[in-house]
């Protein structure tokens, strides 16, 4: 693959930017996690019955709800694969950060994969076999994970349309779509219908269809997260989510993106916006943020106030435990 004028956020799934910003409101952060910057062991364990959510670049999240942590396509490792220095290399070897994702995921219980490209999955066979996480994902991720080694009895592929009882909370699994480039095409695309043998590159783990996620917390938030900007409109229909963790679009590839989500979720109050970040970056705060990737941030806000002008918007820190 030709990577000669490689815009990275076409190639990938079409991400967002930026990091000025925005409107806080309807979140209480967490204050001692504003006192200083996040770093990699910023992470401590949520209190009895506290709900909290903390953002770990791209579009990783960890949920703390009560005595159980749930996990959303959590990156951690963040090693350089040229993309953010125009000279992607798609045999760039995976590996995990163990001294970064160990510190981080001491009590993970749920791993939710949106999709299977390696800003999303790379770390999750790691944290499974760690934590002795549940992962759930489609059936991509499910025949990856039993390539790497992963137990079944860890494994849950789901495709869509699933609500997941977890007592305190329910998950709800929604089909969704992988956010396209400039060219209408995919960044590696194609499923796994069989286990591989054990991914070595990049290359080896394609987008493998995509998922979104709504978590429900009983007395609490519900809270939609997106790990590619794409959507099936009439999958969004009902979802009404209280909060939306949403992926921001690089090109025009799919068309009027924002008024049609907005539309589709209800107006949700509060807008976080991911995948913005150089994930290729350590997880410090402030995030770094290439200059294409900032302005088309401000493109995004400057949408949602227009189209969902209730809505506010919060440009998410690194490791700041936020409660909606």
């Amino acid at each position: 693959m030709s990577t000669h004028h490689l815009d990275r956020r076409r190639f990938l799934r079409t991400t967002v930017a930026g990091a000025t910003a925005v409107t806080a409101g309807g979140f209480v952060p967490d204050v001692a996690a504003r006192a200083a910057p996040a770093t990699a062991a910023s992470t401590p364990r949520a209190r009895s019955g506290a709900v909290s959510f903390r953002w770990w670049g791209t579009s990783g999240w960890r949920v703390d709800i009560g005595d159980r942590t749930v996990l959303v396509d959590p990156f951690l490792s963040r090693y350089d694969t040229g993309l953010f220095r125009d000279a992607f290399d798609p045999a760039t070897p995976l590996t995990v950060d163990t001294a970064v994702v160990d510190s981080m995921v001491d009590r993970a219980a749920t791993i939710l994969v949106t999709h299977t490209h390696w800003d999303h999955f790379n770390d999750v066979p790691h944290i499974a076999a760690r934590t002795g996480a549940r992962v759930f994902g489609t059936l991509t991720a499910y025949h990856l994970g039993i390539a790497y080694g992963v137990p079944t009895g860890q494994l849950s592929p789901v495709r869509g349309g699933e609500v997941l009882e977890f007592g305190d909370h329910t998950i709800e699994v929604v089909s969704s779509l992988h956010s396209r480039n400039a060219a209408w095409s995919v960044a590696f695309p194609g499923v796994r219908v069989t286990p591989p043998s054990k991914p070595t590159t990049i290359a080896d783990l394609p987008e493998g269809d995509t998922l979104a996620y709504q978590i429900r917390v009983d007395g609490g938030p519900s809270v939609f997260f997106m790990g590619a900007s794409d959507f099936v409109e009439r999958n969004l229909t009902g979802l009404a989510p209280d909060v939306a963790m949403v992926a921001l679009p690089a090109t025009g590839s799919t068309a009027d993106y924002v008024p049609r989500l907005m539309s589709a979720l209800d107006r949700p109050k509060t807008v976080v916006p991911v995948h913005w970040d150089n994930f290729e970056t350590p997880l410090v705060n402030p995030p770094v943020v290439a200059p294409n990737d900032r302005r088309r941030l401000d493109d995004l806000v400057a949408a949602v106030r227009r189209v969902s002008p209730r809505s506010r918007v919060l440009v998410p820190e690194y490791g700041v435990a936020y409660r909606f």
